[in-house]
């Protein structure tokens, strides 16, 4: 049985919520966040908290009973605060630009990579830290994996693309010969 499904999620100050059917709206000013149930699990809005209960007893409504709350709880905490994630770019050379609505990354390749930011991303670079923002913790992710996608750190310097708490774990280089 899930646990994530028996706490109820706090209402933020700020955020409305309504149910129509099995879509549960979320807005704060003008930002609007859709979440479809498809029936899965039953939705009820009491004191500044909303509850889900299962369908019925199947261990699949269970699952999607814990799902739909973290996903509704991950709405609410960025609608209200928002998620962020920051790369950091190693290696000599290695630098990265935002300019307009596109993400200009210098990787050690023969030519620059233009990567396109997508609607609702928000990306600063500040020296060698790319920091990528939004209200989507899914979208978020997403554009930082990418992101990283485009030079991984190697084991042996470190060079490339990294989350900023990630761990490389760095290998010897050859041993000299005799």
């Amino acid at each position: 049985m899930s646990r994530v499904g028996k706490e109820p999620v706090a209402i933020p100050s700020g955020i409305d919520v309504s149910v129509d059917g099995t879509v549960i709206v979320a807005k704060k000013g003008n930002l609007e966040k859709r979440l479809e149930t498809h029936g899965r699990v039953n939705v009820a809005i009491e004191d500044k908290e909303v509850k889900l209960t299962r369908v019925d007893d199947t261990k699949q409504s269970s699952a999607f009973w814990g799902t739909y709350r973290a996903l509704l709880n991950n709405i609410f905490i960025g609608l209200d605060k928002g998620f962020s994630k920051s790369l950091e770019i190693n290696g000599v050379g290695y630098r990265a630009a935002v300019s307009g609505k596109k993400l200009e990354l210098q990787l050690g390749f023969s030519h620059p990579i233009n990567y396109d930011i997508p609607e609702g991303i928000d990306i600063k670079v500040e020296k060698n830290i790319i920091t990528v923002s939004g209200t989507d913790k899914q979208k978020v992710g997403q554009v930082s994996a990418e992101i990283r996608s485009f030079r991984p750190p190697e084991p042996y310097k470190g060079k490339g693309v990294k989350y900023t708490d990630e761990v490389i774990i760095r290998k010897a280089g050859k041993a000299a010969g005799k």
